[in-house]
């Protein structure tokens, strides 16, 4: 993930997340570990809330809650370091709002093209002319 100067990211090219709007939350890793992860507070928690958001638009933000709800969460307890699991969930948050800002295409309706209709009624035909030599005589 390609941050820019620490205090903000970039998601698409038009929408720039500033750091300061993602709360960063800090618990304990659950599952094993021995002694270190059960001291350590290594699992992070990255929290955006959309509505109150100034980097998104109006537009955007419409979108993002009907794709994707009104509060974006990412977790991340892979590794052993804070820092590189606040990396992770960062990233992960991140990819949670591409997505959602995504405008999808719209597909166009097109015609089957001359020759596959020809193609298609040729294969009929010769698909009948093997039904009718399988006939009785």
């Amino acid at each position: 993930m390609a941050a820019m100067p620490a205090e903000s990211i970039r998601v698409t090219r038009s929408v720039t997340l500033p750091l300061r709007e993602v709360e960063l939350r800090t618990s304990r890793s659950s599952g094993p570990g021995g002694q270190h992860a059960q001291k350590t507070e290594t699992r992070v928690e990255a929290v955006f809330d959309v509505e109150t958001s100034e980097a998104l638009t109006e537009t955007q933000k419409r979108r993002v809650v009907a794709k994707a709800g009104p509060v974006l969460r990412a977790v991340a307890q892979d590794e052993r370091s804070q820092l590189r699991n606040r990396e992770l969930a960062v990233e992960r948050l991140v990819e949670q709002l591409r997505a959602a800002l995504r405008v999808e295409r719209k597909r166009v309706a097109t015609k089957p093209g001359k020759a596959a209709v020809e193609r298609r009624l040729e294969q009929k035909k010769r698909r009948s002319q093997t039904k009718r030599l399988r006939r009785a005589p």
